[in-house]
């Protein structure tokens, strides 16, 4: 039986992928997310929240 692990997915920033649980430094990466999907879309979410405080910025 396989455990369940939620908010312990990674994205390495160094690697360019996901990770589950213990891996590279935490300085080398953004997390934790709560599933692997979201872990993937970590660039992207990133630069959402830059354009979203970009906008609320300019304001």
């Amino acid at each position: 039986m396989s455990t369940l692990h939620t908010g312990d997915w990674w994205y390495c920033l160094k690697h360019m992928r996901v990770e589950q649980g213990a891996g590279c430094p935490n300085r080398e990466r953004m997390g934790p997310y709560e599933d692997e999907a979201t872990a993937a879309r970590a660039l992207a979410i990133a630069a959402e929240r830059n354009e979203e405080w970009e906008d609320e910025e300019d304001r």
